[in-house]
């Protein structure tokens, strides 16, 4: 729709392809409307750009905390799948394209210097403004919101790129990056713009309304519901959602669209040019529940190597993971329909590290210690663990260990455990266990968490019924160099890995 700094486009052109990337926040679920970008991605390939798409993670989380810390990594998995999906069901080559994570690059030391460079010039005022049209808007706006404008704008620089390309939404986010990138010693960079596509009910398509959106996931029926409901008056060719998409969604995919017909109306009628429609439409040749109806053959048409792509146990689960279904609350309970969904992420774990200051046999045990461990609370923990047979009482006795706390203290063989000390396990036979060992250097009490999810706040007490840690822990794991992991993130102290001494690739109980 438009370009600021076609001259340096040219100029670019004449010496070499034009490097340019597309971000998304990774924050509510990709509808039908992504395929505008997509469609001009393809372009931009066969016309020889090289080009990067970016899953802005940590944008998700700036904006008004639009995806919540512990689903991040969930919901920037969720979207690499789904936009490569996209890209394959309209025939993109995908090794032409460079796919990157915001987080890979921007807490980097040098990329955090920046974002404070900026923020000693930048005014309050041009940040709000630069993000007005593209942040949440609240009554009491958070810092984040302001810090957004310039992490897009220094993306630009790196991402090592000639040229930004998105919505005509983000134009006062581009005019603020071609402002204030130079006054870094930046250059400036080329920005292109696509229309944005309005949604089924006139406005804006957007991920944070449901009626407005078909998501790309959807049900052939929740097609065919929302397209019922969507407006299309008669004749009406303003802020007309459905007509729309058929102009910058499918004609620029099949440059052409079919309206679908009974005979006794005339049959069916192929369109090779979106304004003969448009015209047909305008003068009531066309009727809008022939037009919908045709809408949603040639949408389910895109959707259904998706929706086939996503039908795996795996993506299903990642899908239901990035974007629990709210909790409904019984009759009688607290809560409403719209209460926090039940998300089961590392950082419901109180993990900690502990020093073991006794060991005993077990009285009426053969197979189990009783141990008194210091986790920096003022009464060490009563211990039970199932080590007799794995590790000397000599190697546990003032050592390190990893405990896991808010497991709901149970009795076993009569002594009340209140912790579970967890252990790599060999996977073959015959069974070897090795305690986990914290970094060198840690506290008793020291908290543990693993990578990426350093924020939330454990459970005061794990429910037995709920089996928060046993659906954890089937991805905990020990990894090749002997680090303690979950879903390939590692298990962290302040200072650095949690591990093994030598079970590699074995289990963590």
């Amino acid at each position: 729709q438009e370009v600021l700094g076609e001259d340096k486009l040219l100029a670019i052109l004449k010496e070499r392809e034009l490097k340019i990337y597309w971000g998304t926040a990774t924050t509510g679920k990709p509808h039908v409307a992504y395929f505008v970008p997509m469609s001009k991605i393809a372009d931009f390939l066969k016309a020889g750009c090289e080009v990067t798409i970016l899953f802005a993670d940590l944008h998700a989380y700036l904006d008004n905390m639009k995806a919540p810390w512990e689903l991040l990594e969930l919901r920037t998995r969720y979207y690499e799948h789904v936009i490569k999906a996209m890209l394959e069901s309209i025939g993109v080559p995908l090794e032409k394209l460079k796919f990157v994570r915001g987080t890979d690059y921007q807490l980097s030391k040098e990329y955090t210097l920046d974002v404070y460079r900026l923020s000693s010039v930048v005014t309050q005022h041009d940040a709000k403004k630069a993000g007005a049209e593209v942040v949440k808007q609240v009554e009491h706006p958070l810092l984040s919101g302001l810090l957004y404008p310039g992490l897009q704008a220094l993306d630009e620089e790196y991402l090592k790129v000639d040229a930004q390309f998105g919505g005509v939404d983000q134009r006062k986010i581009f005019t603020f990056a071609e402002k204030y990138l130079p006054s870094l010693g930046y250059a400036k960079r080329v920005h292109l713009m696509n229309p944005m596509v309005p949604g089924l009910t006139g406005s804006k398509m957007s991920s944070s309304e449901e009626d407005s959106k078909i998501d790309l996931l959807d049900r052939k029926e929740d097609v065919k519901k929302k397209l019922k409901k969507a407006f299309c008056e008669p004749g009406n060719v303003e802020n007309n959602g459905v007509l729309s998409f058929i102009k910058h969604v499918l004609f620029p995919l099949k440059s052409e669209f079919v309206v679908l017909r009974e005979e006794k109306w005339g049959g069916n009628k192929t369109y090779t040019a979106y304004e003969a429609l448009e015209k047909d439409f305008a003068e009531q040749v066309v009727h809008p529940g022939d037009l919908k109806n045709s809408v949603e053959v040639a949408l389910n048409k895109l959707l259904d190597p998706i929706r086939e792509k996503f039908n795996c146990p795996e993506l299903k689960k990642l899908s239901s993971a990035a974007y629990p279904t709210p909790s409904k609350a019984k009759p009688g309970e607290k809560g409403t329909k719209n209460s926090e969904p039940e998300d089961v992420v590392p950082s419901r774990l109180d993990i900690r590290v502990g020093k073991v200051i006794s060991v005993e046999k077990h009285p009426d045990a053969d197979s189990l210690y009783v141990e008194k461990i210091d986790v920096g609370e003022a009464e060490p923990r009563t211990v039970v663990s199932g080590l007799v047979h794995f590790v000397p009482k000599e190697q546990l006795q003032d050592r390190l260990v990893v405990l896991l706390c808010n497991l709901k203290p149970q009795k076993m063989r009569g002594v009340e455990s209140q912790g579970m000390v967890l252990c790599a396990s060999s996977v073959g036979e015959p069974r070897q266990v090795e305690p986990l060992d914290p970094p060198a250097g840690c506290c008793a009490g020291e908290r543990v968490y693993v990578e990426g999810y350093e924020g939330g706040e454990p459970d005061e007490e794990l429910k037995p019924k709920k089996k928060v840690f046993e659906k954890l822990q089937a991805d905990f794991h020990i990894s090749e160099d002997c680090v303690a992991q979950w879903k390939q993130r590692n298990f962290l102290t302040k200072l650095g890995t949690v591990s093994c001494k030598s079970l590699k690739g074995g289990s963590i109980s």
